[in-house]
């Protein structure tokens, strides 16, 4: 067997392990996690307002857990699209190269920072103004999902070729006027494809959240009110859950991994949009 046959083996293999990794973990959760929407019925667990383990008989809706991971992750768009993908624009296009060489090892590490650390961070800096809130979670992610906006944003506008921007300044538009009528739109699928991700990230986050977010299972009537989102719902019960409350959760995730794999899907059609 050659070396270039044993890489290509090699490369199947890892490429192998990964799938097979995500189709077991699809496998635990569907089965372990359907029989709980048998028992309690799909709609009734999706649209239900009622989160009540304890109670006799036990409430299983997951609709105030829906409706929090959405009100926070869109709360944290809001925050972090307009600032991570203006900030992807004053790298690419505007920044001085000795600027560059400062600010963007600080926005590689903001990646690197622990979720737990920004949870402390939110504690002591939002909780005592904001309370535990929708408001207070969805500030603290989208400053989470900066650095993941911003690298990727960057990368689709330093993909557009260099003749776009010439040939717009060579009929006379200035600097400003080339970068935003003419890259970003050349460059919108990336940078779409960043705010996909970006979404990613906040739907799946959980330790900040819970630290910031009140951690109520009810459903908000405003963004100052504590909410609850799917994520941190599995991770505060699941400790001691057990029987149809320890399937009910996992079937929670069931529905935390429909929703990811729909942004997935999202984030792949706007990819082959870009190419």
């Amino acid at each position: 067997m050659t070396g270039e046959s044993i890489m290509r083996a090699v490369f199947f293999l890892t490429a192998l392990v990964s799938v097979l990794a995500v189709l077991l973990i699809s496998l635990f959760l569907l089965v372990n996690g359907l029989p709980a929407l048998a028992k309690i019925g799909l709609f009734e667990f999706l649209l239900g307002r009622e989160w009540s383990p304890s109670d006799v008989p036990p409430l299983f809706g997951i609709l105030p857990m829906i409706a929090g991971s959405f009100y926070v992750t869109a709360t944290a768009l809001a925050v972090g699209a307009p600032i991570g993908l203006l900030a992807a624009v004053f790298l690419a296009r505007v920044c001085p190269p000795a600027l560059y060489r400062l600010l963007k090892p600080g926005v590689n590490l903001l990646a690197g920072i622990p979720s737990v650390v920004y949870g402390y961070f939110g504690m002591a800096v939002l909780v005592p103004h904001l309370r535990g809130s929708i408001l207070s979670a969805g500030i603290l992610l989208g400053v989470m999902i900066l650095p993941t906006m911003t690298t990727l944003a960057e990368s689709a506008l330093r993909s557009v070729p260099e003749s776009y921007y010439e040939g717009s300044l060579a009929l006379g538009a200035g600097h400003y006027r080339s970068v935003f009528r003419v890259l970003i739109p050349a460059a919108r699928s990336g940078m779409l494809a960043a705010v996909v991700l970006g979404v990613g990230r906040a739907v799946g986050e959980t330790m900040a959240v819970i630290m910031v977010a009140g951690n109520q299972p009810r459903l908000p009537h405003s963004i100052f009110q504590g909410v609850r989102t799917m994520t941190a719902n599995i991770v505060i019960e699941m400790g001691y859950a057990a029987e149809l409350h320890r399937e009910a959760l996992i079937a929670t995730g069931v529905v935390l991994f429909v929703f990811i794999l729909l942004i997935n899907l999202c984030f792949s059609a706007l990819n082959r949009g870009n190419t």
